[in-house]
């Protein structure tokens, strides 16, 4: 049976990755993959997670099954940080969440729900998009077309022509957004934007599916979930994807969570049940610990405000590095226009150089991106941004 196969290509990033790992220049400098990464260039584990985790080890009693559906508070938790404790869904009792493996567990969970609502349906997908949705929605069975979003010559959002196109998007369809850092562009839309798109969501009766994997990492908590929560109160059924991996850096405990939204408790109801059969069949039961770190965390009223600073130290962290990158290549005599990186959200941002020059700078300067230029902005730390600004100055 094995026979017949051929060996598929590494992920860019992860070879890239690799490719780091093995390189022993002493400045060589990760930009490629996406995690948050203090001044000293390491992935630490919050504060408030190392208490969750010792409350969690002195009060777990069993380890028995959680449910189809992972751990209610969990589950309550999240909707109330995802629409803020007095949105209007949740007041009609509209909305459905369900732990998942992380927020690709969320995204695949929720591509089979609209298989099943539709078989063969269309999702639209921002051109560019975080690179796994195209392939995880096409191994779902769902079909997969691009409308425009970044616009690479200008550094700057295509909104008309996104506008433009999802107005022509049948009723029929499901349209993905970015809630807020888009991935990999850094460029979000505005309050304005946010209402346009949502009135034409309206009009034309598509069905949004929201990827909220970044929430807290662009403005704040509240600001970068305007758009969803915006959206939530105009159209009738709507999809929400989050992940804690990033704001909450549970990376490996692979925890997010999938939201419905229906016409109605009783239309919503019937969904959610389409939406635990999914669950069913491909991985059973959520893990618990995660979800348990993280509700311990929202239900402390002092662990819930110790988040809110490490967060908030995470964040700017990154905003601040998007400035400094942009005043250290001008300090390099660099006059090509830089400013766009600092006025985007979130982890990443397009450097607009070309894949020769991406590979120039992994071949002779140890910087490994990847070959859309695709920038890391975690990766930037006082102790290496002298060294990156001059090495793009001399590619340039």
């Amino acid at each position: 049976m094995f026979g017949s196969l051929k060996a598929l290509p590494a992920d860019p990033i992860l070879g890239l990755l690799a490719k780091y790992k093995k390189d022993n220049n002493p400045n060589k400098i990760d930009l490629g993959v996406g995690v948050f990464k203090n001044e000293a260039g390491h992935t630490a584990v919050l504060d408030c997670v190392k208490k969750a985790e010792q409350h969690r080890t002195n009060t777990e009693d069993s380890k028995v099954y959680i449910g189809p559906t992972g751990s209610p508070v969990f589950n309550d938790e999240m909707a109330k940080l995802i629409f803020g404790s007095e949105h209007k869904v949740l007041n009609e009792n509209r909305a459905r969440t369900i732990s998942t493996p992380g927020g690709t567990g969320a995204l695949r969970v929720a591509a089979e729900f609209i298989k099943s609502c539709k078989a063969g349906a269309t999702i639209w997908v921002s051109n560019p998009t975080w690179a796994n949705h195209t392939g995880l929605f096409a191994a779902a069975g769902l079909n997969v077309k691009t409308y425009p979003y970044y616009d690479y010559e200008n550094k700057s959002l295509d909104f008309d022509g996104m506008l433009n196109a999802l107005k022509e998007v049948s009723s029929d369809d499901v349209v993905l957004l970015h809630a807020c850092c888009h991935n990999p562009s850094g460029m979000d839309l505005n309050n304005e934007q946010w209402q346009q798109v949502a009135d034409v969501a309206k009009d034309v009766g598509f069905t949004p599916l929201i990827d909220m994997a970044y929430q807290g990492f662009g403005s704040g908590l509240d600001e970068d979930a305007y758009g969803l929560r915006l959206m939530a109160e105009t159209v009738k059924e709507m999809i929400v994807c989050s992940s804690c991996s990033k704001n909450f850096g549970l990376y490996r405990e692979r925890i997010g969570a999938c939201t419905i939204i229906g016409e109605s408790s009783i239309s919503v109801d019937i969904a959610n049940s389409v939406l635990l059969y999914v669950v069913r069949v491909i991985y059973s039961m959520p893990p618990a610990h995660g979800a348990a770190i993280v509700e311990t965390i929202l239900s402390s009223d002092e662990l819930r405000n110790e988040w809110y600073v490490e967060l908030k130290a995470m964040r700017d962290r990154i905003n601040g590095n998007r400035q400094l990158i942009v005043d250290k290549l001008i300090e390099n005599g660099v006059t090509r226009d830089f400013s766009f990186i600092s006025r985007q959200s979130g982890m990443f941002s397009f450097l607009g150089l070309t894949p020769e020059q991406v590979q120039q700078l992994q071949d002779e300067y140890s910087i490994y991106l990847v070959g859309s230029s695709r920038m890391s902005i975690a990766g930037i730390a006082n102790s290496n941004v002298d060294y990156l600004a001059k090495s793009i100055a001399k590619v340039l």
